[in-house]
């Protein structure tokens, strides 16, 4: 990613410019003020689930620091900015009255945010969900359902109409496929018929929640969600191969897009994971419930994945890839190393990859908008004596990913705002504190916050409306290049 990057295009007046963080990952305090555990709580502190046997019971102690952080965001001219409430922080065990002092600092944010001029957007769900729900069945239990519509309408009545956007999910495919497919992620049970159970309760919790949040504040309260749609990349094309990426759109991604916008999922879904379910936690009037407008779709992008058609059985070739538990009924798809340049978290970077979906989703929705709801990288900082961080390899990947923004921007796609992730260094899930994708670096010993470079590029950006341009040479490492 090194070369030069002059000053390039601009953004149309009224392009929203922000950054995102979530609870779990930034809030610490777990267990103040009438917090209750999270699933995430339980998973960090389960040994070996997380690098470094790290947990969030600190994180960037946020918390404590909302003053501060909101001036920060204030210096880095931010116009939004995206966070999440903590849904034990409102009720402990996910159900009953809430808790007056989580609403509280809810409410004290966003007061904050629009006194700094700052739009909140508010993600009512990005995966802390409540432990107590989860033992009692988690999100392939129908009865979650009900307690976040009830979760979602108390949190309306507190913020209001203060809220610029109301998301009901952050990346349900993380939640239903990392959490029960894989395990990588809380609650880390791997289980495809409870995976597929749980992606169709989150889509009933989506629709049904929504219609809380509107039922509180009126049929205009602006609604979303945000997906981060994979990208399948056919090895060839030949029509086996081509199939074989077809197949995992309509596993990681229909199985969303096709309730949500269109009312029906897709039937290849059904065919795939029939030896895991019968579906039949689908029940009459869900798929009615499921789908509601939409003011605008989220999307969070990051890389792309290289599939084809597995022409031999795993048992026959020991050394081909496996097919990852998160595609779930797609054992006959193999997956090829993507070549290019990565990221720190080892993701291919692929610009290109983030305007074809744009345009696909364009030529599909062509009258929903969509908002880029997080985009970055973690790349390996080196901290100077006074904190500072030269990361000009994150600055070129921002630059080369909101510039295909605005190429897809140039052929039709109706994009409304880009979000940025991460606002700062935070807890970075199953990896602890080992990745860094912030703007803003954390010293986790004295919290510290210290805008790196890449973070004094996007002021400027937000600042002009104009890319700024990138240094010619990284002073920070590029990222590893893997060959085809």
């Amino acid at each position: 990613m090194s070369g030069v990057r002059p000053a390039g295009r601009r953004f149309p007046d009224g392009f929203l410019w922000g950054a995102a963080t979530a609870a779990y990952q930034i809030e610490g305090a777990v267990t103040e003020d009438g917090r209750g555990p999270s699933i995430w709580d339980t998973f960090s502190h389960t040994p070996g689930k997380v690098a470094g046997g790290d947990t969030g019971d600190v994180a960037a102690d946020h918390y404590h620091r909302v003053p501060q952080d909101v001036a920060l965001m204030g210096d880095l001219g931010l116009q939004a900015y995206r966070f999440s409430v903590a849904w034990p922080r409102i009720q402990a065990t996910g159900r009953g009255p809430a808790n007056p002092l989580g609403l509280a600092f809810y409410d004290d944010l966003v007061d904050r945010l629009l006194q700094a001029g700052i739009k909140p957007v508010v993600t009512l769900y990005h995966w802390d969900l409540p432990q107590a729900l989860q033992d009692a069945g988690g999100w392939a239990s129908r009865d979650t359902v009900h307690r976040y519509v009830d979760y979602a309408a108390i949190v309306a009545e507190a913020l209001g109409d203060r809220v610029h956007l109301w998301t009901t999910f952050n990346e349900p495919w993380c939640s239903a496929y990392l959490g029960h497919g894989s395990g990588e992620h809380a609650p880390g049970i791997p289980d495809p018929a409870l995976a597929l159970a749980s992606v169709h309760h989150l889509n009933l919790a989506h629709g049904l929640g929504g219609r809380a949040v509107r039922a509180v504040l009126g049929d205009d309260a602006p609604v979303s969600v945000t997906y981060n749609l994979q990208v399948h990349q056919a090895v060839s094309d030949d029509p086996a191969d081509l199939a074989a990426a077809r197949a995992l759109d309509v596993v990681a991604n229909e199985v969303f897009l096709g309730p949500v916008l269109e009312g029906a999922y897709p039937e290849e879904a059904f065919a795939r994971t029939a030896r895991f379910t019968d579906w039949s936690f689908v029940q009459d009037g869900d798929l009615a419930d499921i789908r509601i407008p939409l003011d605008v779709l989220g999307l969070n992008y990051y890389n792309t994945s290289r599939v084809g058609a597995r022409r031999a059985p795993v048992a026959a070739d020991p050394e081909a890839p496996f097919v990852p538990t998160t595609a779930i009924g797609c054992e006959d798809v193999e997956w090829f190393e993507q070549p290019g340049p990565r990221t720190q978290m080892g993701w291919n970077v692929d610009p290109q990859g983030l305007t074809d979906l744009l345009l696909d989703l364009h030529r599909r929705f062509p009258d929903l908008p969509v908002m880029i709801t997080e985009n970055g990288a973690a790349f390996e900082d080196v901290a100077g004596p006074g904190g500072e961080v030269v990361d000009t390899a994150r600055t070129a990947y921002l630059y080369d990913h909101l510039d295909a923004v605005g190429a897809a921007m140039d052929a039709g796609a109706d994009v409304r705002g880009y979000l940025l992730w991460s606002l700062m260094d935070n807890f970075e899930w199953a990896w602890g504190y080992s990745r860094r994708f912030g703007i803003v670096r954390v010293d986790y010993d004295t919290q510290r916050r210290t805008v790196k470079d890449s973070g004094a590029w996007y002021r400027e950006l937000i600042r002009t409306g104009r890319l700024p341009a990138v240094p010619t040479e990284p002073s920070s490492p590029d990222p590893l290049t893997v060959e085809a």
